[in-house]
C-alpha cells in the first residue's frame, strides 16, 4: 500500500477546529509587530491611553502566548498521527517525513525572508526533525521527557530573571532600532524593508534564541505527539471527564499566572512567567474547550468557518502576513507606526473575516488549500492524486 494524505472524510474536525481558532489568536497577537516595533518596544508604556491599555489587556491575558504553545502541539499531533498510519500500512516513515518537513522549511525560508521576520515556520520544521529521532518513544516518555526538556531551563532562567529585575527592570533595546524599523518598513525601499527584515529576524533568532526556542517548541510537538498517540482528540467522549478537568483547572492557573504582571510588577521576569508557564496552560485549557465544543453538532456547524480555515493552516497562515504586511509597509498602504492599538486589531479582525469566506469558497471546489495541495504533492509525489485536490 501506497501512503496518501489524509482525505476529507479522515479529517478529525476537532483538530481543525482547534487549528482555526490557533489562526485567529496567533494573527491577533502578530497584528502587534505587523504594525508596531514590537521586538523593541516595553508593550506596557507604547500602548498607552485608557482604550489601548484595556485592549493590551486582554491581547496580554487572554491571547498571547496561548495560541502558538496549541499550534506547535498539533504540529506535534499531526506528525505523530502521520507516523502511527505509516506504521500501520507497513510503509516507512522517515523519508516521507523528512521530506514532508524539507517543504514546510522552504515554505518558512520563504515567508521569513521576503514576507516578514517573525516566521514560526522554520522553527516548526528544525523541530520537527528532532521530534522524528523521538517518535518511537511510548507516549508516557514523551511526556515526561519534554516536560523535564521545557521545566528545567526555564524555571532556571526564570530564577536569573527576578534576580536579574531587581537590579535592572528594563531591557528594551532603545530608540534607535525603534526609529528604523519605523522609517523602513513605513516609507522604505523594498531593499532597505529586506534589511530591515533580515536584522528583525536575526535580532529574534541568534544562537541563544534559537536555544531558547528549542527548549520551547519542543517540548510542545512531544507533548501533541504524546496526546497523539493516546489519540485523547479521537478519545474526546470515552476522556471526557480527563477534558473536562484540562477544560476548567490549567486554564485557571494559566490566566491566573498570565495575570501577574498587572498585579505585580510589569518587568521582564513577570513577563516571563506570564508567558512561558501561564501562556501554555491556557493553551490546554482552550484545546480542552474546543475538544467539547466539537462534541455537539449544533457547534460543529456554527464554528464550521472556522474549522475550513483551520484545514488550510499554512495557507491562512502565510497570507496573514501577505495582508497585513501590504497594509503597512511601504510596497502597499505604507500604515507601519500609525494605527493605534484598537485599529491593528479591528484590522486583524477584518483580515480574518476575508480569510473566512475565502476559504469557504475555496473549499467548495478544492479539499485542501492551495499551500497544502502544493505541500503535498512535492511531499508524495507520484502518490499524490489529482483527485485529492478537487471534490468528487
Amino acid at each position: 500500500m501506497n501512503l496518501q494524505p489524509v482525505s476529507t472524510n479522515e479529517r478529525i474536525k476537532a483538530i481543525d477546529l482547534m487549528r482555526g481558532f490557533s489562526l485567529l489568536g496567533i494573527l491577533l497577537i502578530n497584528m502587534l509587530a505587523f504594525h508596531s516595533p514590537l521586538s523593541y518596544i516595553d508593550p506596557y508604556k507604547w500602548f498607552n491611553g485608557s482604550v489601548n491599555e484595556g485592549i493590551y489587556l486582554v491581547i496580554d491575558i487572554f491571547i498571547q502566548a496561548s495560541f502558538y504553545p496549541l499550534f506547535a502541539m498539533l504540529f506535534g499531533y499531526g506528525l505523530a498521527m502521520q507516523y502511527m498510519r505509516a506504521e500501520a500500512v507497513g510503509r516507512p516513515f522517515m523519508p516521507l517525513a523528512v521530506k514532508r518537513l524539507m517543504v514546510l522549511l522552504l515554505f518558512g525560508i520563504i515567508h521569513a525572508f521576503l514576507i516578514w521576520y517573525g516566521d514560526i515556520l522554520i522553527t516548526y520544521a528544525i523541530m520537527g526533525f528532532l521530534l522524528l529521532g523521538l517518535i518511537r518513544l511510548p507516549s508516557r516518555w514523551l511526556m515526561s521527557l519534554g516536560a523535564v526538556i521545557y521545566a528545567v531551563p526555564h524555571l532556571l532562567m526564570l530564577a536569573i530573571l527576578f534576580i536579574a529585575a531587581a537590579a535592572d527592570p528594563n531591557t528594551y533595546v532603545g530608540y534607535m532600532e525603534i526609529e528604523n524599523s519605523i522609517q523602513s518598513y513605513q516609507s522604505g525601499s523594498f531593499a532597505e524593508i529586506f534589511s530591515q527584515r533580515l536584522a528583525d529576524w536575526t535580532y529574534s533568532n541568534n544562537m541563544i534564541g534559537f536555544v531558547f526556542l528549542a527548549f520551547t517548541i519542543l517540548p510542545f510537538l512531544m507533548f501533541g505527539a504524546a496526546a497523539a498517540k493516546w489519540q485523547l482528540i479521537e478519545r474526546t467522549q470515552e476522556k471526557r471527564k480527563l477534558w473536562l478537568f484540562l477544560a476548567i483547572i490549567p486554564l485557571l492557573m494559566g490566566l491566573a499566572l498570565k495575570s501577574t504582571p498587572f498585579l505585580f510588577d510589569k518587568n521582564y521576569a513577570f513577563v516571563y512567567l506570564q508567558d512561558l508557564f501561564g501562556g501554555p496552560l491556557v493553551a490546554v485549557g482552550y484545546a480542552a474547550m474546543i475538544a467539547l465544543m466539537a462534541q455537539k453538532r449544533s457547534l460543529q456547524k456554527l464554528f464550521s468557518p472556522i474549522a475550513k480555515v483551520g484545514r488550510m493552516s499554512i495557507t491562512t497562515y502565510i497570507t496573514q502576513s501577505i495582508l497585513a504586511t501590504f497594509i503597512f509597509y511601504s510596497y502597499g498602504l505604507g500604515l507601519y507606526g500609525k494605527v493605534d492599538l484598537l485599529t491593528g486589531t479591528l484590522i486583524a479582525f477584518g483580515i480574518f473575516v476575508v480569510q473566512l469566506i475565502f476559504a469557504e469558497l475555496w473549499l467548495e471546489k478544492f479539499s485542501r488549500g492551495p499551500l497544502e495541495m502544493l505541500w503535498r504533492k512535492w511531499t508524495y509525489g507520484n502518490n499524490f492524486e489529482k483527485t485529492n485536490n478537487s471534490k468528487r
